[in-house]
């Protein structure tokens, strides 16, 4: 018996990675909003292992004959079908995370400069890009 994969199996695998990554990008999206940075860290690292292999068998389509032969015969339209769907999905949900990750980074940012300007109002400078900082002592000289 031959232990090579077959085109069914390559285009089963790929849906069920893609299927992992997306549950992976909802779940992302509830560590983010919890929060919650050592949550963040795994999931982020198994986003990343899967996103990897996601790409290895990619390639492994890319590169096998058979499945194009297989395609070009009309199989797989369906299969072809679920996985396109499966990754606009991905792609939506990795959007509103990336739209989290920005209003959490504007929200730091914005505290960053209320912190600052409760500080020493006295002291507030602004760098050349126009954001605030505390004077002298952000700079790291002491008088």
């Amino acid at each position: 018996m031959s232990d090579k994969i077959t085109p069914q199996q390559l285009v089963s695998q790929q849906l069920s990675q893609l299927t992992q990554l997306e549950a992976l990008l909802t779940t992302e999206k509830d560590i983010l909003q919890q929060q919650n940075p050592d949550a963040l860290i795994t999931i982020t690292s198994e986003k990343n292992n899967l996103l990897v292999a996601i790409q290895e068998i990619d390639n492994a389509i890319g590169q096998s004959f058979e499945f194009k032969q297989e395609k070009l015969a009309g199989n797989f339209s369906q299969e072809l079908a679920e996985i396109e769907n499966t990754l606009l999905r991905c792609k939506k949900q990795n959007q509103v995370n990336g739209l989290i990750i920005h209003q959490s980074q504007l929200s730091v940012e914005r505290m960053r400069t209320s912190l600052l300007e409760n500080h020493n109002k006295s002291s507030m400078t602004y760098d050349n890009k126009g954001k605030t900082s505390g004077g002298l002592s952000s700079l790291g000289i002491k008088a």
